[in-house]
């Protein structure tokens, strides 16, 4: 009942002032009736009384402060943040501590007048009312106000926030200073001048349309505006033209007139020194510089940070020649580029190369790939897109490393089980399951039996497990079954048939057959039923209805015996080769045995590995089998691609490197294990080859003092490269 604002102020007051009155207002902190003696704080914002108690716990606890942490503490009702905890207990104008209890006066107020000043108006007036909770309410007095153009005066109410608007024509000035406002008398400052007029630029060579009243600033009494062409207009000498960009007036002074020019073109002698050695005097602009006959110097504009070319002609008047040696110019991520001299302004470009930066972001999903790229953090500007742990939003923070934070969502609605008798109460966060419930379960059933499985949060029930009494197709005994009614398509489809039908084992036996399931022994299987594992009733059927259950012989079947007897009639053993077909050995390529004669074991080892994969997939029952092997270089898969090709196994890479790897599959009837292996051949080459000589030792003389033998010859070991060990 507090959340309903009232309509305007004096209903706000007088609401407040009748429930505090009649005891009938609530805390929002306690939700406890707040007593006519209680000492109580009031929001200045959304004026919400509470407790002085109530708020000063409130105030102290972690959930009050303000998510900057620095503003202070939340008031529980408009969220308005404050920085002090209230102490002493006021009336609500805040002129008297601990203001006694009056029948005749509204409770917790002084009685005097309030006093305030009222909010968010420009009224000077104070309340004139008795201390009261709540807004203050409107102004009483009236003022003369001028409409908005401040041709016309009104009477109004103080603290009206409404404006005047008389029916005259506004006529204040616009902001060109030259025309009047043509709108009737309007709310703000008035709308620019609509009006065009044509305006010169500088140099005076174009024109352009715009409103009246803009760039005036930028005048300089002749134009308005730069048009960002040579002005070309005659300079003071009246000989030369103004080079500059388009400008305001005026243009600068000859920068050849005599009076300008003290040094020679170079700037490295002045001219007094040159006119002492001999040289004319200049009169005007026209005359040539005098040269002093030294190297020009002047920098050039190519060339690096670390090396400056200067110009190798002599003293010369205008631009020099283009550079004619070489310089390295670095790229901004360090790529060097050699650029030719003669390119201007190289050394002020910055030069970016197409190489792109193949380094992970920051979140280690994505690459960079940048175009010469200088960033060292590298952050990734993607949005993640993750799904949460509540598997219904995505994870909207940029992408990151790690797992995702939890769904900050949460729902504000009671969340209960299907039966409504559990229930989980706000706030709810996002992804929590429905709660338990120990009640038997409410939902609608295909059969009529009692249920005795409890309410759950899934769509489907588990089977039922009634059990009932079921005559044979013949009606000579009845039989008790376990009723499971399943959905079509499960993998429990034939129980469910074999418990639809019963029969015994007189007369009633037809042309399909059913096997005769004890109800006792299927029911301890229940729960693995309504897992959704299988069952073994192959010992619950006796060897009678084995016996009539064996599988007649089909065409196929009769194939196979009919190959069978022409193979004994023959004299061929299943395991000979007439055509000489498995006796072939297999052929291993020259440059597999000798990467094979590098790293012995990893041969053995690959080849241990298909044998074991190609006997698993011919004596198992499907038809392929795979192996995945762990990243390798590309030498070790290049090893295994080849060795699978002598098995008849299939082989394919996978991922980038370096986490590229190889898996391989053997198909039935298409994969061998080859008679002689690549690992027995090297064994066999190795162990024919003779051994290494013994070093021969030279016997010495008796007297010479030296016992036995002296040193071994200086002859070089032969060394047996076959002999790789890891």
């Amino acid at each position: 009942k507090q959340s309903d604002v009232p309509k305007n102020k004096e209903t706000h007051t007088g609401s407040l002032i009748e429930q505090l009155t009649t005891e009938k207002y609530e805390c929002m902190v306690c939700c406890e009736v707040v007593r006519i003696v209680a000492p109580v704080w009031s929001c200045q914002n959304c004026y919400h009384v509470f407790h002085l108690n109530c708020i000063k716990k409130w105030a102290r606890s972690p959930a009050s402060q303000a998510e900057d942490g620095n503003s202070g503490w939340r008031c529980p009702a408009c969220q308005n943040a404050s920085t002090q905890v209230p102490k002493i207990y006021t009336c609500f104008c805040g002129k008297v501590n601990n203001p006694e209890w009056n029948r005749n006066e509204i409770p917790h107020s002084c009685g005097e007048l309030c006093g305030k000043k009222r909010q968010g108006l420009d009224c000077p007036h104070l309340c004139n009312i008795l201390c009261h909770p709540g807004p203050c309410p409107s102004c009483p007095a009236f003022v003369t106000k001028t409409c908005e153009c401040g041709q016309t005066s009104h009477s109004v109410r103080c603290g009206q926030s409404t404006k005047i608007h008389c029916s005259n024509v506004c006529g204040n000035t616009l902001n060109c200073g030259k025309h009047s406002c043509t709108q009737v008398c309007h709310t703000g400052k008035c709308s620019p001048c609509q009006l065009t007029v044509r305006q010169v630029c500088y140099c005076g060579s174009n024109f352009k349309e715009v409103l009246c009243g803009t760039q005036e600033e930028f005048s300089d009494g002749f134009g308005n505006f730069s048009c960002q062409n040579i002005c070309g207009k005659k300079l003071n000498c009246g000989r030369h033209n103004c080079t500059q960009v388009c400008h305001p007036q005026p243009c600068p002074l000859c920068p050849r007139l005599p009076q300008v020019v003290y040094r020679c073109p170079c700037g490295q002698t002045p001219l007094s020194k040159l006119l002492e050695l001999g040289c004319v005097e200049r009169k005007i602009c026209t005359d040539p510089i005098p040269s002093c006959g030294k190297t020009c110097g002047k920098p050039l504009s190519c060339g690096s940070y670390e090396f400056v070319h200067t110009c190798e002609s002599l003293c010369h008047e205008g631009d020099c020649k283009p550079c004619t040696h070489t310089s390295n110019i670095y790229c901004r991520c360090g790529f060097k580029k050699k650029v030719s001299g003669f390119l201007f302004f190289v050394a002020a470009i910055t030069f970016m190369c197409d190489k792109r930066c193949n380094k992970k972001r920051s979140c280690g999903r994505h690459k960079c790939n940048e175009v010469c790229c200088v960033d060292t953090e590298h952050k990734c500007s993607f949005v993640c897109g993750r799904k949460l742990n509540c598997g219904l939003h995505k994870c909207e923070e940029p992408c990151h490393r790690g797992s995702c934070q939890t769904c900050w969502q949460t729902s504000f609605d009671e969340l209960t089980c299907y039966c409504g008798e559990s229930v989980i109460y706000p706030p709810v966060p996002c992804g929590t399951q429905p709660p338990e419930c120990k009640k038997t379960c409410t939902r609608p059933h295909d059969c009529n039996h009692p249920v005795y499985h409890s309410c759950h949060s899934e769509e489907k029930c588990p089977p039922c497990t009634y059990l009932t009494q079921k005559w044979c197709m013949g009606k000579h005994e009845k039989t008790v079954f376990l009723t499971i009614l399943l959905p079509p398509g499960s993998l429990n489809l034939h129980l469910y048939t074999l418990f639809s039908s019963f029969i015994c084992c007189h007369k009633c036996n037809v042309m399909f057959f059913f096997f005769r399931i004890a109800a006792r022994s299927i029911a301890t299987k229940l729960t693995d039923l309504q897992l959704g594992d299988s069952v073994e009733i192959s010992r619950l059927i006796t060897k009678k209805e084995m016996k009539q259950a064996r599988l007649q012989c089909d065409e196929e079947c009769l194939a196979l015996q009919r190959n069978r007897r022409l193979a004994e009639a023959l004299e061929i053993d299943d395991n000979s080769d007439p055509f000489n077909i498995r006796s072939s050995g297999p052929k291993y390529s020259d440059l597999l045995k000798e990467d094979a004669r590098k790293d012995l074991k990893f041969v053995s080892d690959i080849e241990k590995e298909m044998r074991m994969l190609v006997e698993a997939v011919n004596k198992g029952k499907n038809p392929k089998k795979s192996h995945c092997y762990p990243p390798m270089n590309r030498d070790h898969r290049r090893i295994i691609h080849e060795l699978a090709q002598v098995y008849g196994i299939e082989s394919v890479s996978y991922d980038n490197e370096p986490k590229r790897n190889v898996v391989i599959t053997a198909v039935k009837g298409k994969s061998i294990c080859p008679s002689n292996t690549l690992t027995s051949i090297l064994d066999k080459e190795m162990h024919s080859r003779p051994p290494p000589p013994i070093p021969h030792y030279k016997q010495t003389d008796k007297s010479s003092g030296s016992s036995g033998l002296s040193k071994p010859l200086k002859e070089e070991p032969v060394i047996d490269y076959f002999d790789v060990q890891d």
